[in-house]
């Protein structure tokens, strides 16, 4: 038969069970040789088991498994890519496939994988008729195998060896050859069954077996189990689905990581990186997120080796150091969990995008979405700020403060938002924009003011001047100016900065948002220390 003529036909729902393991449609015999577990075998070579329930009873080795596999998770960006064509999809690395020939030639293992299976006991053999045509219709390894132009290829005999927990799910996938069904419905023997069907590339059962999951509730079993999946496996276009609910579930349950993080101590590599990967978490900062990966990494890692190597090779690619405060970055140059030379670049980088105008940042920004969110904020309780400094010859700061137009609507009736603290004279000072009651005339309104978080036990002067960026001239235009005696937590500011209405304030054709950005401008200048009152 031809079997590029059989491929191209619309097989996807014929139901040819009848035809399953029986001598009168079949035109091969497959030789089915059950071997022990390779870890069984050799404790000191990872399985390649299709097994969920072997991941299942095999939680205990999680942590091994996630140092050994340090170079596949490097490859694991947080964006999943169809990368498809990036799976060898020639004869998979643990199936040894044989022709019965009438000299008793074999077909050579390929690599060091089939080896060791090669000299593995063989528990049983199973003896199995097959129509070649309905599985080279459906497989692409089985297409290859019958259709290569090789003498094997003409063969009636094909050996093919698996592990013992392989068995049913290879069964289970035969059967959905046939008769595009599958016996399985709990989720673990799905995923095994999914797991057989991507090394034999049955893609009809992939997706099947991917719909048939999504359908099921998810737990926190099954999201570590979809996303400690091969990375192979992860990026098809089939589990893509299964890791995206996986990392939906993890967010959505663990969104505040402050408030879950002595749970989160006991996640492993894999939750933690589908975790980190997300815009979505509620933070005060990313400078919250930073000691969060370091106490992780501590907390799983006590050898600071192994830790160095999980820091640089995983975790690092999930902080956002642009949005990091700058005395933080500082503290980041000096941890001795991270390699010296790879902090000195990630701070050289978040401080060079830090130094950009705000409309190269979102350049740099989108140029990079594909491949890293690096430069794309999380929702910060705390807004990232610019901060320029100046020692001479006053202490000064200036400050840049940007607000987005859903910001800034999401505030009404009552609501504030800070940004993150900058320091001055060596206190900590913060921005605050809120929505106000004007006591006056009686309407809504957009306050802004800046205030001191610690009481210190000396009094600081501060000139202040305020200034706004609008629309026609887009120049920072000085809206106000003034003095202040700061005692510690106290603020000074304007509940109607604009002195108009928030429903003006709001409107689409207000001139103060450019390009639905509001920017602010805030110098703060020490001249002298006030004496101690």
């Amino acid at each position: 038969m031809d079997l590029n003529v059989y491929r191209n036909g619309d097989s996807e729902d014929t139901d040819l069970g009848f035809a399953f393991n029986d001598f009168s449609f079949s035109d091969r015999i497959i030789q089915l040789e059950i071997i022990e577990e390779l870890i069984d075998v050799c404790p000191n070579v990872k399985s390649s088991s299709t097994s969920a329930n072997q991941t299942i009873l095999g939680k205990r080795r999680r942590e091994d498994i996630q140092k050994d596999n340090v170079e596949d998770l490097l490859l694991d960006q947080p964006d999943i890519h169809d990368s498809a064509a990036c799976k060898p999809r020639d004869l998979e690395v643990d199936v040894m496939v044989e022709a019965s020939m009438a000299d008793d030639e074999t077909v050579n293992p390929t690599n060091v994988a089939d080896s060791l299976m090669d000299c593995s006991p063989v528990l049983k053999v199973r003896t199995l008729h097959i129509n070649s045509s309905i599985l080279a219709a459906k497989s692409m390894f089985f297409y290859k195998l019958f259709s290569n132009g090789m003498k094997e290829s003409r063969q009636m005999h094909v050996t093919l060896r698996i592990h013992a927990s392989e068995e049913a799910p290879f069964m289970e996938l035969l059967n959905f050859m046939y008769n595009s069904s599958l016996n399985a419905t709990s989720p673990p023997k799905l995923l095994d069954v999914f797991m057989a069907a991507d090394k034999f590339d049955v893609p009809s059962c992939n997706k099947y077996c991917s719909r048939r999951l999504l359908n099921v509730p998810m737990t926190m079993e099954f999201a570590l189990l979809y996303l400690e999946l091969p990375l192979s496996v992860r990026m098809s276009n089939t589990a893509r689905p299964l890791v995206i609910a996986a990392k939906k579930y993890l967010v959505a349950r663990y969104k505040n990581i402050t408030t879950h993080q002595e749970e989160l101590m006991e996640l492993p590599l894999a939750g933690i990186m589908a975790l980190l990967s997300s815009d979505e978490l509620q933070v005060a900062s990313e400078d919250v997120v930073y000691d969060f990966v370091l106490t992780w990494a501590q907390t799983q890692y006590p050898s600071l080796e192994e830790r160095r190597k999980i820091l640089r090779a995983n975790l690092i690619h999930f902080i956002r150091f642009p949005f990091m405060t700058c005395s933080k970055l500082k503290t980041v140059q000096t941890c001795n969990d991270f390699d010296h030379e790879v902090t000195s670049k990630v701070v050289f980088d978040a401080l060079y995008f830090k130094s950009e105008a705000p409309h190269q940042q979102k350049i740099l920004a989108a140029e990079f979405a594909s491949t890293s969110h690096l430069f794309i904020e999380r929702s910060y309780m705390y807004r990232p700020i610019k901060v320029v400094e100046f020692e001479h010859p006053h202490q000064q700061c200036v400050v840049y403060f940007d607000l987005k137009r859903e910001e800034c609507a999401n505030l009404f009736p009552s609501g504030r938002v800070c940004s993150q603290p900058f320091h001055l004279g060596g206190q900590r000072f913060f921005l605050s924009a809120q929505c106000n009651m004007d006591p006056y005339r009686f309407y809504h309104c957009f306050g802004l003011f800046f205030g001191m978080q610690e009481i210190g036990s000396a009094n600081f002067s501060v000139d202040y001047e305020f200034a706004i960026r609008s629309r026609p001239t887009l120049e920072y235009i000085r809206k106000y100016k003034g003095n202040f005696i700061f005692s510690g937590g106290n603020a000074v500011g304007y509940k109607n900065f604009f002195a108009t209405p928030w429903t003006s304030f709001m409107a689409e054709d207000s001139l103060l948002f450019i390009n639905d950005f509001l920017y602010f401008r805030a110098e703060l200048t020490i001249k002298k220390q006030a004496e101690f009152q």
